[in-house]
């Protein structure tokens, strides 16, 4: 299962992982949310979900992992340290669910140029 983001002219590639958490966003798909950022990432809402923690949660992310804030209930995509990174690891608020990886991940460095309340939309295909 193959998902697209978009924000602006901005668009990346992403692998969903066969776990619960992947199967159910995929399902939602397409979503279109506004983005809020917090430091080196960005995060946005999606719809009411009944998406639980995995077992395999986890708070530091390697880049182009990206992840659901279950506490948020929304996807979190880091791309650089956050206030609470020690150094320049990717670091979360709290524990979330891994369920898709940048085909390139690299490429979410641009991320860093987008600012809170612009749409992005994720999508199949």
């Amino acid at each position: 299962m193959k998902i697209k983001f978009k924000i602006s002219n901005f668009i990346f590639s992403c692998k969903v992982k066969n776990n619960n958490t992947g199967k159910k966003i995929y399902s939602m798909l397409p979503i279109k949310s506004k983005i809020n950022t917090w430091g080196k990432e960005i995060y946005f809402s999606i719809p009411k979900n009944d998406i639980l923690p995995e077992n395999y949660t986890k708070e530091v992310f390697n880049l182009g992992e990206i992840a659901f804030w279950n506490q948020g209930g929304a996807i979190a995509i880091g791309f650089g340290p956050t206030p609470v990174s020690k150094s320049n690891e990717i670091r979360l608020v709290s524990a979330a669910n891994h369920w898709a990886d940048a085909i390139n991940p690299l490429e979410l460095k641009k991320l860093d140029k987008y600012k809170d309340g612009e749409i992005i939309e994720v999508f199949k295909y």
